[in-house]
């Protein structure tokens, strides 16, 4: 299987993988098992990881610029660092995600699940949270 970017890798099953430092900018990964992945500095912008398992994946300084991820399971994910600048989060699970430090300026997080989320030190600039669920769990989110 090759992986690169703008590779179909649509629904593989890549759990527990080290794709560190890959570069799946514009890949479809979407459907796809990425759980316990390690995505350490990889470069997933313009990726589709739509309805993606990024469950406990290692997401730390990693590129998903512009990524879409609605709908995909991020839950417990380590995405400190990571470039999250104008990517769709709708809908997608962030529950105990580290998203400490993480530019998430101008992400689209509608109807996120935030559950226990952490956003210290996060850039949240004109990113949409509107009906993100669980904000008032969220550690260094400002109310």
């Amino acid at each position: 299987m090759k992986i690169g970017p703008e590779e179909d890798l649509s629904g593989q099953d890549l759990r527990g993988r080290n794709l560190s430092e890959a570069n799946l900018s514009k890949a479809d990964l979407s459907e796809a098992n990425l759980s316990h992945a390690k995505l350490f500095k990889a470069n997933l912008s313009e990726a589709d990881l739509s309805f993606t398992d990024l469950s406990f994946a290692d997401l730390r300084h990693a590129d998903l610029s512009f990524a879409n991820l609605s709908h995909a399971n991020l839950s417990h994910a380590k995405l400190f660092i990571a470039n999250l600048r104008s990517a769709d989060l709708s809908e997608a699970d962030l529950s105990s995600a580290d998203l400490r430090q993480a530019d998430l300026s101008e992400a689209y997080l509608s109807e996120a699940n935030l559950f226990f989320a952490d956003l210290r030190h996060a850039d949240l600039s004109e990113a949409n949270l509107s009906s993100a669920i669980g904000l008032d769990t969220v550690k260094g989110l400002r109310r």
